[in-house]
């Protein structure tokens, strides 16, 4: 199995990032897919989820700002990060979830600074 994030980089405040996940090894459709971050100092946490059948939910600290999406053919799901704030600085990791099976990506460096 394999997650592997993209697209993370250094962006000025009030900037847009978007991060891909590609899954593979796994039937990607069943998966509840997620994105989390660990800042510096900070214990990971959730940023946001999409279930298998495409319903979202968020970390208040990002809704209305980030969307998360999924490509159901290409076995990828996507962060669209909009208004983006210092203190979104963060490594961010892609997460699959079904039954009891977890698995997680490597995680992309996310910085957010003038």
């Amino acid at each position: 199995v394999q997650l592997v994030e993209s697209g993370g980089g250094l962006v000025q405040p009030g900037g847009s990032l978007r991060l891909s996940c590609a899954a593979s090894g796994i039937i990607f459709g069943i998966y509840n897919m997620g994105w989390y971050r660990q800042g510096p100092g900070n214990q990971r946490e959730l940023v946001a989820v999409i279930s298998s059948g495409g319903r979202t939910n968020y970390a208040d600290s990002v809704r209305g700002r980030f969307t998360i999406s999924r490509d159901n053919a290409e076995d990828t799901v996507y962060l669209q990060m909009n208004s983006l704030k210092p203190e979104d600085t963060a490594v961010y990791y892609c997460n699959a979830r079904w039954s009891t099976t977890n698995y997680w990506g490597q995680g992309t460096q996310v910085t957010v600074s003038s």
